[in-house]
C-alpha cells in the first residue's frame, strides 16, 4: 500500500534556487511505501514513477536517479517500468537495532527541471529471532540450610525482534523444590527470580537439573532455554580463628613500600573449602589506611604500599576479617594497632609575621624591628627548634613565648654607615642529623638629622683685585651633608656681624643660598680695605636643622688707581717759596727735594722722578727714586739769577701714572742765607738712633706684634722735617733714600676680621729721606732695614694663606704647618740680620 503526499514549496528550496542562480523549477514530494523485512531480491515495493507524477517515457531523458541516505543499497528502479523493487534483504535487527520505528530514506533527483523527491520505506518486524539466553547452562550453589522462600536471582532471555515478536513468556520444567516468580509490567518483564519451595536435603539429591524455557509472542511463536544445574552444598559451621585478638606494631614513618608489617594467621576446623581462608580488611578500615596498607588474602601477609607519614597519622586501627570459603563464609576478625614513629624528615618552618620598618637611626636598643614565628611537624627533640642570627650585626634575638621571636635591636645604628642590614634568621632543629631553614629579612635605616652640614676646609681665601664689577662671582663654598632627603638638602648664609663702623658684611658680599657661590656686592677699595674675613654657615632641612660655618678670607690686591700726589713746593721748608742756591754750591750739591705719595702699595706706590724735558734741566738733576735735587757742576754766573725745572713722578704701575712739580730755584752769592740745620733733626732723634734695631726685630719677629712694632719704628726715625709733609687733606709719612721712595698712606684704613680668628696686619714700610752727613748711618741702616722688610707682611700674610692651604687642601697637620711657620720666620729673621750687618746696595 502506498501513501503520496505533497507538500507546497520548501523555503530551503527556494534558497538552493539562489544560491545556484538556477532558473530550474524545484519542487518537493514525500511518498511511504512499508515492506517486511527480509524479503527477496525482485520484491515489489511500490510504482514509484506513477506515485512521483512522473511520465515513465521521460526517466530516462530527465536524468532519474536514486541514493539512498547512509542504509545501505537496497532497493533499485526499474527506468523502463518505473517501479522500486528490493535489491538484496534487509535484516530490520540489522539496520536499527531496537528502534521502534525502522525506516530507510531514498531521494530521488530528475532534471529539467530540477527536482527532488523524498521516499521513505518502512521495513516491518517478522518473527525472525527466537529468545536467547547468556549461556546455555547456568550452575548454581544453593546451601542445605537455606530456608524455604530464599529468592535467587536469574538472568532472562533476550529477542532481537521488537513488539509482540519480544514479549517473552518463562516456565520452569517440573520439579517439587523449585518454581519461577516474573516481575512483568506492560512492556517486558522486569526481574525473573527462583523461588525455593521446601527445604534441599544434600544427601538426598545433591544436584538438581531444571530446564528454563522462554517463549516469545510471535506468530509462529519461537523458544530458548537454559539448563539451570543446582548444586546443594554442605552447611559450613565453624569460622576461622587468629591466634590472638589484637596485634601491636611499630614502625618508622621513613619505612619503604613493599615492607612486611606482620603476617596473620588464622585456622578453620571444617574440611574442604570450608577451612580454606582468605584474608581481608573489614569495612571499617578507613580509606587513609586502605591507601597506605595492603593485605595479601591468601597469606595473610599486610605490608606497606603508601608512604607513611608520623605528622598526619600516628596510630593505624586495621580491622582484619578471615573468610572460609564455604557456601555459607563464615568470618573471624582482630585488630591489628600500628604505631608510627617518628623520624627527622620536616625541616622547620619560619614565619615573619609583622615587620616594623624602616628603623630610624636614632631608634634605641631594645627596638623591636620583627616578630618571627618557628615550627616543626616533627615531634620530641625533632621538633624542638632553636633560632639565630649572625653575630656581627647590631641586631639580637630574643625569644618571647614558646616558638616566637623578637628581632631588636642591640646597639645603635648610623645610616651613613650602613643604609639597610640582610638579617639572615636561621631555624634549626635537635634531630639526628638536623635539619634548618632560613628566611632573609631586608631592614632599611630611616635617616634622621643627625649629620650637620660640614665644609671640606676650615678656611677658604680668595685674593680678589680692587674696583671689581659689583656682583661679580668672587669664589664659591660647597658644603656637604651626609644625610639624606631634606636632610641633606643646604642652604648657605652670610653670619651677620658688624664690620667697622658698624657696617654690615652682607653690605660687602652674598650668598647664593642653594649653590654657595659669593658674589661681591660693592668694588673693593684696597686703600680702604685690605683683608675681609666673615663665615658662611651652611644648613640643611631637617628638623631640628644643623648647621656648619666656614671661614672665608678675602684679600684685596691693590690696582694702579691712584696718580702719585704732589705736595707743594716749600712745604718742607714751611713757607712757600723758591729754593735758594749758593752760587758757591759744588757737583753733587743738594738744593732741594720734590715730595710725592701715592695712595696705593707696592710697585704701583714705588715712585720716579725725572726732569721732563731734559734740555732744560741746565745745571741741575734729579734723583730718579729720591727726588733730590742737585747739581750736576759747579754752578756759574752764566747760569742765570733763576731756574724752573718741571719735574715728572710716575708710579710703577700697569699702566703707569704721572703727576708734574713745577720748582723754581734761586742762585743767590751768600751761602748762609739757605743754610739749615739738619744736625738739630737728627739729634731729636737721638734716643731711637741708639735704640738695637737688630734685636727689636728679632724680639718682636716671635710674636704678632712685629708689624706694628716695625710700623712705629719707621714712623718714629722719619718724624720731624721733611720726613712729614701735609698733602691735601690727608697727612702722609714719606721715607726715601737714594735707592727708592715709597709711601705709607695713612688715610683711614682698616683690616676687617669678621667671625673667629686673628686679624692679619698689612705693613709698608718706606726708606726716610735726610741730607748726607756723617751722623746718618742709623738712618741709612734703617733705610736698609725697611728696605728689606718692606714687604715682611706681605710675606707673613702668604705665609698664612699657604699653611692653612696645606692644612685644609694637602692633609698637612695644623702642628706640621706651625713648624714650617716659625722655621720661615727665623729664615727671614736671619736675612734681616745679615742684611742689616753687611749692608750692600738694593734693587727694589
Amino acid at each position: 500500500m502506498a501513501l503520496l503526499r505533497r507538500d507546497s514549496l520548501g523555503t530551503g528550496q527556494l534558497l538552493r534556487l539562489v544560491l545556484l542562480h538556477t532558473a530550474w523549477e524545484v519542487g518537493s514530494g514525500q511518498v511511504r511505501y512499508s515492506l517486511p523485512e527480509e524479503s527477496k531480491h525482485g520484491t515489489f515495493v511500490g510504482r514509484l514513477a506513477q506515485d512521483l507524477g512522473l511520465e515513465v517515457s521521460e526517466l530516462v531523458p530527465r536524468m532519474f536517479r536514486m541514493v539512498s541516505k547512509g542504509r545501505g543499497d537496497y532497493f533499485e528502479v526499474n527506468l523502463q517500468s518505473g517501479v522500486l523493487f528490493v535489491k538484496s534483504p534487509v535484516d530490520r535487527e540489522e539496520v536499527c537495532g531496537q528502534s521502534p520505528l525502522c525506516a530507510i530514506d531514498l531521494e530521488v533527483i530528475v532534471d529539467k527541471p530540477l527536482r527532488i523527491f523524498h521516499v521513505e520505506v518502512e521495513i516491518q518486524d517478522i518473527n525472525d529471532n527466537a529468545p536467547v539466553f547468556p549461556v546455555n547452562e547456568k550452575y548454581l550453589s544453593i546451601a542445605e540450610s537455606r530456608l524455604p522462600d530464599s529468592r535467587f536471582p536469574l538472568e532472562g532471555a533476550f529477542d532481537a525482534d521488537i513488539g509482540t515478536n519480544s514479549l517473552l513468556t518463562y516456565k520452569l520444567s517440573p520439579n517439587e523444590y523449585f518454581t519461577l516468580d516474573l516481575q512483568k509490567n506492560d512492556e517486558h518483564s522486569d526481574g525473573l527470580v527462583l523461588v525455593l519451595k521446601k527445604p534441599l536435603d544434600r544427601e538426598e539429591t545433591h544436584v538438581h537439573y531444571l530446564l528454563l524455557i522462554s517463549t516469545d509472542g510471535g506468530k509462529p511463536e519461537l523458544t530458548g532455554t537454559v539448563q539451570l544445574v543446582i548444586t546443594v552444598l554442605d552447611v559450613n559451621d565453624n569460622a576461622p580463628v587468629f591466634n590472638q585478638s589484637v596485634y601491636k606494631i611499630r614502625l618508622f614513618e621513613n619505612a619503604a613500600n613493599g615492607t612486611l608489617v606482620i603476617k596473620l594467621n588464622a585456622t578453620d576446623l571444617d574440611e574442604g573449602i570450608n577451612k580454606d581462608i582468605s584474608y581481608s580488611f573489614s569495612s571499617f578500615v578507613p580509606l587513609s589506611g586502605r591507601d597506605v596498607f595492603t593485605i595479601e588474602p591468601n597469606t595473610g601477609e599486610i605490608r606497606i604500599k603508601g608512604q607513611l607519614d608520623f605528622e598526619k597519622n600516628k596510630v593505624y586501627d586495621l580491622q582484619i576479617q578471615a573468610d572460609d570459603k564455604g557456601n555459607l563464609p563464615l568470618s573471624g576478625h582482630c585488630k591489628v594497632l600500628i604505631d608510627v614513629l617518628d623520624v627527622n624528615d620536616n625541616t622547620p618552618e619560619l614565619a615573619v609575621t609583622s615587620l616594623f620598618l624602616p628603623v630610624p637611626e636614632d631608634a634605641p636598643p631594645g627596638t623591636v624591628v620583627a616578630l618571627i614565628s618557628v615550627s616543626d611537624r616533627d615531634s620530641g627533640d625533632n621538633g624542638k627548634v632553636t633560632c639565630s642570627i649572625p653575630p656581627d650585626l647590631p641586631f639580637q634575638l630574643v625569644s618571647t613565648f614558646k616558638n616566637y621571636h623578637s628581632v631588636v635591636l642591640a646597639e645603635a645604628v648610623d645610616r651613613e654607615r650602613v643604609s639597610e642590614y640582610k638579617i639572615l634568621v636561621t631555624a634549626r632543629d635537635k634531630g639526628a642529623p638536623s635539619l634548618s631553614a632560613s628566611s632573609s629579612i631586608l631592614v632599611p635605616i630611616a635617616d634622621v638629622n643627625d649629620n650637620a652640614p660640614a665644609f671640606p676646609q676650615p678656611v677658604y681665601t680668595v685674593f680678589v683685585k680692587e674696583n671689581n664689577r659689583p656682583g661679580a662671582h668672587l669664589l664659591s663654598v660647597s658644603a656637604s651633608d651626609p644625610d639624606v632627603w631634606e636632610n641633606a638638602f643646604v642652604s648657605y648664609s652670610v653670619v651677620e656681624r658688624s664690620v667697622g663702623e658698624q657696617q654690615p658684611v652682607s653690605s660687602y658680599i652674598s650668598v647664593h643660598s642653594e649653590s654657595g657661590h659669593i658674589y661681591g656686592l660693592q668694588p673693593f677699595d684696597y686703600e680702604e680695605l685690605q683683608v675681609l674675613q666673615f663665615q658662611v654657615s651652611a644648613r640643611d632641612a631637617g628638623f631640628p636643622s644643623l648647621c656648619g660655618n666656614v671661614t672665608v678670607q678675602l684679600f684685596v690686591l691693590d690696582e694702579n688707581d691712584n696718580a702719585p700726589a704732589v705736595s707743594p713746593p716749600g712745604s718742607g721748608r714751611g713757607s712757600p717759596g723758591p729754593e735758594l742756591v749758593p752760587l758757591s754750591a759744588g757737583a753733587g750739591h743738594v738744593v732741594g727735594k720734590v715730595r710725592a705719595v701715592d695712595a696705593d702699595s707696592g710697585y704701583n706706590a714705588w715712585l720716579r722722578y725725572e726732569v721732563q724735558e731734559a734740555g732744560t734741566a741746565g745745571p741741575f738733576r734729579v734723583g730718579v727714586y729720591s727726588g733730590e735735587i742737585s747739581t750736576t757742576r759747579a754752578l756759574e754766573e752764566a747760569d742765570g739769577p733763576s731756574q724752573r725745572l718741571v719735574i715728572l713722578v710716575k708710579d710703577h704701575g700697569e699702566p703707569a701714572l704721572s703727576a708734574t712739580a713745577t720748582v723754581s730755584l734761586s742762585l743767590v752769592e751768600s751761602p748762609q742765607a739757605v743754610k739749615w740745620d739738619s744736625r738739630q733733626r737728627v739729634g731729636s732723634e737721638g734716643p731711637l738712633v741708639d735704640m738695637n734695631v737688630s734685636l727689636m726685630i728679632a724680639i718682636c719677629s716671635l710674636s704678632g706684634l712685629f708689624v706694628l712694632v716695625i710700623v712705629v719704628y719707621v714712623g718714629l726715625r722719619c718724624h720731624p722735617g721733611p720726613v712729614v709733609m701735609c698733602g691735601p687733606g690727608k697727612a702722609t709719612v714719606v721715607c726715601s733714600s737714594e735707592v727708592g721712595s715709597w709711601s705709607y698712606s695713612q688715610r683711614q684704613s682698616r683690616n676687617l676680621c669678621v667671625g673667629e680668628g686673628t686679624a692679619k696686619n698689612d705693613l709698608m714700610v718706606f726708606s726716610p729721606s735726610v741730607p748726607h752727613s756723617a751722623e746718618n748711618r742709623d738712618e741709612k741702616l734703617l733705610v736698609m732695614a725697611s728696605n728689606v722688610c718692606g714687604t715682611v707682611s706681605e710675606r707673613l700674610l702668604h705665609l698664612q694663606n699657604i699653611c692653612n692651604i696645606c692644612v685644609t687642601e694637602h692633609s698637612f697637620s695644623k702642628y706640621a704647618s706651625s713648624v714650617w711657620v716659625w722655621i720661615l720666620k727665623f729664615y727671614m729673621i736671619f736675612l734681616i740680620l745679615n742684611d742689616l750687618y753687611f749692608p750692600h746696595e738694593y734693587g727694589v
